[in-house]
């Protein structure tokens, strides 16, 4: 038939079990192991059937069912139990109040509004594809537990991202399921007259609408924009039906949909925002709506462009520049052709914000790069890892010639995951029984997580080892039922039953399969590795799980590559790969594995997340020191892979990190485990398991990357943009026309420097520096001159003086060595978020 529309009809619930509605429709329930057993309850088979989706799980359950439960008194009481948890938490103070930030009050936490291309919640709502995603959701989840006055805006992707699918010679293919809204947790966004939020974008010429619809995580808000519409083409019905699916042009106008529509959804629900996050380069878009609606407010475009800029932070996550998103300027003027006119501007003055020049098919052009344009339409911007921020500020150096590497204003805040997504209910009641009562509300207290030495040896080692079998009996139905679906032997899938065992070293390595993350690293020494599986007392035995995108056929090939070796004799149940690598599949290794394996090409990897998860559950990691285990590895908490530097051969860096890996397999790791007491206590063992909890879990927690971010950026960029925006927008007036005058007459600005350099001195001795500058009619007080000193890694800079005509200054050397001096003039105004804003910089 034809389907004009569909309703949700919920089961009339007992009033004894009213709120079951409620609970389901906030996702509060996805970090609350409690909260979802009263869902699988009412159907175990149709909880996993419905992919632990509370709301189509209830709408399923029958009304004699639902009546059942409402006279049992163990349900009843576990169900107002969970209630009274769930009202404590919507209803808790915000973080911000009294001694954790007392020179500060939670009023003055800036409204945040947060844009990104995919979201990570839980396995029922996939419209995420990996790390990326996963962050973003951990993000929403501890704003809400923090009480951030925090909105978040992505896309409601109605195919999500695809079900990943092993054929019988284990090659990845992808299946697209339409999801049904109505069995989600989302209601259409309401505005303040009652109806049901709509937003229109131009796009190519032509309106684009999309409902919004409201997703709660706990106490914070999503706005999920969809295009799947009635007023929409079916072309344009099919802009918002997969993540990361077609070609550039659908890429293109799903970041117009997200940015500009994103912004526009804000304001149909009168939601206030003073800072506005973009969680990658997907949503750079959104500044041209953000200066639009400043432009219509009679700014012209410079002062605008301050303004939107003034109150924008960027993230970046990618360390390599074919990862970031550039497109042809002619594709560009296809989907945001008439974006110009719209913000009083030139085409060339707009996508000179964007420009980047690239090799392409061996001539150099102008592409309009998502990445640039989005650190030129911010005033903050950080990667995702202390040597992440590094990799960043070379890797778009170009934009700031004749800055150092160093000088680029590009910070970092390390990543965290949120920990009660991902830590099992066992080990929660574990630390409970150790840790002080409010632990769950500052998971970021360093200062608490040494209580878990006091957990007994015993405890410790049985609770990992009944989620191992946990896990372990989860991985053989999940073999068996791949098997089944591919036609395997009766024999074949009775073999799958009997795969992996409990009393064997596991190691788990599961994300997504881009090459760089070298899955098969593992297997470059097949005879060695083959000795390490089966050694008859001491065996080691691996989980492999990820997806690889659906374009990248040298990923699957690593897929297929160890599905073979799968089911080689030789490995057989010792080592397996599982499709369909998702939230759910995650939580289960994560939680179940012994170690973690991570062993990414360094310095490719922005941060990783997933062994932060391993080690909130006591498993330690075994990874390369890239990305967050750099900062995270002390020595006592796991083992790194190889050494802490990079190759220019990749062949020799293979060869190094797979020999690195085997040696300390069989040297370190192996002996370690195994080695028990006349008591069957592996006390060594555990002492790393218990450093794993003690320094991941508070250092790697969400919650101190969220407050990481509101002390770095949102707090300074609201601050910033009150200032910028004050009396009518006097600074952003004065700052746009200055930067204009500046650019204008830089190419005529001219530096000439002297140094009084003898060829030797001795330490503690000065030099004396000087230089004339002609500015071009820039004035004195517009211009900042220094004296660099380079001496080793340090590099020291002087303020030079204007005296007589001149700058100068006197340098200190104080050790020996060689120095380097230089003098450099650029722009200055105490208005400018950093030094190197402008990218202008002359040396002598």
């Amino acid at each position: 038939m034809n389907v004009i529309g569909k309703v949700t009809v919920l089961p009339r619930l007992p009033k004894p079990l009213a709120r079951l509605e409620e609970l389901a429709y906030n996702l509060y329930w996805s970090w609350t192991p409690k909260a979802q057993e009263l869902y699988r309850e009412l159907d175990p088979a149709n909880w996993e059937r419905f992919s632990h989706n509370p709301v189509q799980t209830l709408l399923e359950t029958p009304a004699a069912r639902l009546e059942a439960l409402s006279t049992d008194r163990d349900y009843l009481a576990r169900y107002q139990e969970v209630l009274e948890h769930f009202d404590l938490y919507m209803n808790k103070g915000r973080w911000g109040k009294g001694e954790v930030w007392a020179a500060k009050n939670a009023a003055a936490l800036p409204p945040v509004a947060y844009f990104s291309m995919e979201y990570g919640f839980h396995e029922s709502l996939p419209i995420y594809s990996g790390g990326l995603g996963v962050l973003a959701g951990d993000h929403c989840k501890s704003a809400s537990d923090l009480g951030l006055p925090f909105t978040a805006v992505g896309m409601l992707f109605h195919q999500g991202y695809f079900r990943q699918l092993f054929n019988k010679d284990g090659w990845q293919e992808e299946a697209y399921d339409e999801l049904d809204l109505t069995t989600l947790p989302i209601r259409p966004a309401l505005t303040a007259s009652g109806e049901k939020a709509k937003v229109s974008v131009r796009v190519s010429g032509r309106d684009v609408t999309m409902q919004v619809w409201s997703l709660l995580i706990g106490r914070i808000q999503v706005l999920l924009l969809d295009a799947n519409v009635p007023e929409n083409s079916e072309d344009d019905r099919k802009l918002t039906a997969r993540l990361y699916g077609g070609n550039q042009e659908l890429r293109v106008q799903q970041y117009v949909l997200l940015g500009v529509g994103g912004i526009r959804a804000l304001r149909a629900l009168d939601i206030p925002a003073s800072v506005y996050h973009m969680n990658e380069g997907h949503a750079a878009l959104m500044g041209l709506e953000r200066v639009r609606e400043y432009v219509a407010q009679g700014l012209d475009f410079r002062t605008a462009l301050e303004a939107a800029a003034g109150s924008a932070l960027f993230t970046t996550h990618t360390p390599v520049a074919a990862g970031n998103d550039a497109f042809a300027y002619e594709l560009m003027d296809r989907y945001i052709g008439e974006w110009p006119a719209l913000l009083a501007t030139s085409r060339d003055e707009l996508y000179e914000l964007a420009r980047q020049d690239q090799n392409w098919d061996n001539h150099l052009v102008p592409t309009f790069s998502m990445t640039v344009f989005a650190l030129r339409m911010s005033r903050m911007a950080n990667g995702v890892s202390e040597l992440h921020g590094e990799v960043s500020r070379g890797l778009w150096n170009f934009l700031y010639p004749g800055a150092d590497p160093e000088e680029v204003p590009i910070g970092h805040v390390t990543n965290g995951a949120h920990n009660l997504t991902f830590l099992a209910q066992q080990f929660r009641d574990l630390y409970s029984s150790v840790l002080p009562g409010d632990w769950i509300e500052r998971l970021e207290d360093k200062s608490m997580w040494d209580d878990i030495n006091q957990i007994p040896d015993a405890q410790l080692a049985a609770t990992q080892h009944e989620l191992k079998e946990e896990m372990i009996a989860f991985v053989r139905g999940k073999l068996q039922e791949q098997l089944r679906r591919t036609g395997a032997s009766a024999a074949d899938v009775a073999a799958a039953g009997e795969a992996l065992s409990a009393e064997a070293l596991t190691i788990g390595f599961a994300r997504r399969f881009a090459t760089y993350k070298r899955a098969t690293l593992l297997f470059r020494d097949r005879e060695r590795l083959s000795k390490i599986v089966n050694n008859p007392a001491h065996p080691v035995q691996f989980i492999f799980a990820g997806k690889a995108h659906p374009a990248d056929n040298p990923g699957k090939a690593f897929i297929q590559e160890i599905y073979k070796l799968s089911r080689d004799p030789e490995f057989a149940g010792k080592i397996v790969i599982l499709e369909n690598y998702d939230m759910n599949v995650a939580r289960h290794l994560v939680q179940g594995v012994d170690i973690w394996l991570n062993n990414p090409r360094r310095p490719l990897e922005a941060s990783g997340t997933s062994g932060m998860k391993a080690s909130f559950n006591g498993a330690p990691n075994f990874s390369v020191l890239d990305g967050w285990w750099r900062e995270g590895y002390d020595g006592t908490n796991g083992w790194p892979i190889g050494e802490e530097r990079e190759y220019s051969d990749l062949n020799i860096q293979d060869d190094a990190d797979a020999f690195s890996m085997y040696e300390t397999l069989e040297n370190t790791i192996v002996p370690l485990y195994y080695g028990t007491d006349a008591q069957g206590q592996n006390h060594n063992w555990l002492k790393t398991v218990r450093r794993a909890i003690i320094t991941v879990n508070p250092e790697f927690a969400m919650q101190r990357q969220v407050i990481d971010y509101v002390q770095q950026f949102y707090l300074p960029l609201s601050q910033r943009a009150e200032k910028i925006d004050a009396n009518q927008f006097e600074k952003a007036r004065a700052l746009g026309g200055w930067k204009s005058w500046v650019r204008q007459q830089w190419q005529h600005v001219q530096i000439h420097a002297t140094a009084q350099l003898p060829a030797t001195v001795q330490p503690g001795e000065e030099v004396r520096v000087s230089a004339q500058v002609v500015p071009a009619g820039i004035q004195e007080s517009d211009l900042m001159v220094e004296a660099v000193l380079k001496h080793g890694d340090e590099t020291l800079h002087v303020p030079m003086k204007p005296s007589g005509g001149e700058y100068a200054a006197s340098i200190p050397l104080s050790d020996s060595g060689l120095y380097s001096v230089g003098v450099r003039v650029l722009p200055a105004s105490p208005d400018l978020s950093n030094p190197v804003e402008l990218g202008l910089i002359k040396w002598a």
